[in-house]
């Protein structure tokens, strides 16, 4: 049995890492594979936990040896989803999520064609500026540049199966969860995991 692969994007201050916090706090059996990251460790972040750094030269003698799903340059820093993680929880038939931005999902896109990919969107580009703003901790030089990639990155919207807006956070997080339900209540997927029981129940019982 196989698990699903979901693969969530969204320009930077849109309120993914949030909404996917809180939707592992409602759904079962799903998994967030940690990614590796050459960026400096923040205050309060745990290796292995929110991130597993690495020093650059390791990252990339990596990607040489093919492993990883996805991977990608972010202002300076590399990030990437390790490929045998991954495939280890699916072939368990753990439903595996990938938190990564677009540039990754399109190489996820590649590998797995049957992943599912779901794009987040905020309401406004003047709410994107606020969110960007109430960090505190980037400069208003640096907060325009990322809302300018921030915009470049919504653009790609059109590529992803599902997208879905943040304005009201708990919608939001309804309409996640509503998506990996409905994913898991395809024929395929319940003839799949609940194959002995349908059998069960369709085959005709003797008196």
């Amino acid at each position: 049995m196989s698990g699903l692969l979901f693969v969530v994007s969204a320009a930077s201050g849109t309120g993914k890492t949030s909404l996917v916090k809180a939707l592992l706090e409602r759904v079962n059996n799903l998994h967030v594979s940690v990614s590796h990251t050459t960026r400096g460790q923040r205050p309060g972040e745990l290796d292995g936990v929110h991130y597993h750094f690495a020093q650059k030269e390791a990252f990339l003698e990596l990607v040489e040896q093919g492993g990883f799903v996805e991977y990608a340059e972010v202002f300076g820093n590399y990030y990437g989803t390790a490929q045998a993680t991954v495939k280890e929880q699916l072939s368990k038939g753990h439903d595996v999520l990938l938190e990564i931005d677009w540039q990754g999902a399109e190489q996820v896109r590649k590998l797995f064609p049957e992943s599912k990919q779901i794009f987040i969107l905020p309401p406004s580009q003047f709410d994107l500026r606020q969110r960007l703003s109430n960090r505190g901790t980037d400069s208003v030089e640096v907060i325009e540049h990322r809302l300018g990639c921030a915009v470049e990155d919504m653009q790609q919207y059109s590529n992803f199966d599902y997208v879905i807006i943040n304005d009201d956070f708990n919608k939001a997080l309804h309409d996640l969860e509503a998506v990996i339900i409905a994913n898991r209540l395809t024929l395929s997927q319940q003839a799949n995991r609940h194959q002995e029981l349908i059998m069960k129940l369709i085959t005709p019982t003797t008196k």
